[in-house]
């Protein structure tokens, strides 16, 4: 899968993905981050790529032509036109859902704001959709590209070893990740639940169901919702929402 990020730090990009995972995955041409600095598609000599916005108001607006110049160019390279995705507090709010669809495509384009925003015919013409990662501001759209790029990385196969199989995460079948403890067994007088040490395969699962179930209740409810929950599931909750309280240790 090919990532092609629309920035005017392309170094924030590449300085933040070429490590870990990211970066392992990008060496073995799993996956490719190409950063395109949109001040290379200006026409003066200033290399601008911003101006006062129409009507007044405060800051700069990012131009139109060095954003469509870039994407044209970029059409041009690969043959074909990529889906846009605009990294803007007005978008949809990203999830592990839109992760595993966007890790469908072959090429995909982020675009970065700064500034006041986008020239919004710059939006129009290059057909954009809009992602969020959150209701907040940031400074601009590098971060929440590498956001993107990182979790839609993990659905692309063979990004993952075995042993960082993203099976078992948090939001899978939309409920939070369970309790997770390595050695020592005894730490500070606190130990590891005993039903992890007894090699029950059946037991430690159905623990583990229980505590992703009593975490997603406890700190984002809304999430049950949409959960693939089953009666097992449904009992169990129902029994937490009466105040009965699982003994399991």
């Amino acid at each position: 899968m090919r990532f092609h990020v629309l920035t005017l730090f392309p170094e924030m990009i590449t300085d933040g993905l070429n490590t870990s995972i990211i970066g392992r995955a990008q060496n073995e041409k799993i996956i490719e981050v190409d950063a395109i600095d949109i001040r290379d598609y200006t026409r003066d000599k200033h290399r601008h790529v911003d101006d006062y916005p129409y009507g007044g108001g405060a800051g700069m607006v990012m131009q139109a032509a060095p954003i469509c110049e870039a994407y044209s160019a970029l059409c041009e390279k690969i043959g074909k036109k990529p889906r846009v995705i605009y990294m803007t507090p007005q978008g949809h709010v990203f999830n592990q859902d839109i992760a595993k669809e966007l890790a469908q495509e072959e090429d995909l384009v982020l675009l970065c704001g700064h500034y006041e925003g986008v020239d919004e015919r710059a939006l129009e013409l290059l057909n954009v959709e809009s992602l969020s990662i959150g209701d907040y501001v940031l400074t601009g759209g590098e971060l929440p590209a590498m956001v993107v790029i990182d979790a839609v990385s993990r659905m692309v196969p063979g990004t993952l070893t075995n042993e960082e199989s993203a099976d078992f995460e948090s939001f899978e079948d939309n409920l939070l990740e369970y309790p997770q403890y390595t050695r020592p067994e005894i730490y500070e007088n606190m130990t590891v639940p005993e039903v992890l040490l007894s090699g029950h395969h059946a037991n430690i699962m159905k623990w583990r169901r229980q505590k992703s179930l009593e975490r997603t209740l406890e700190r984002r409810p809304d999430l049950l919702e949409t959960a693939n929950l089953d009666k097992n599931d449904i009992k169990y909750l129902n029994s937490l929402k009466n105040g009965i309280i699982s003994n399991d240790k």
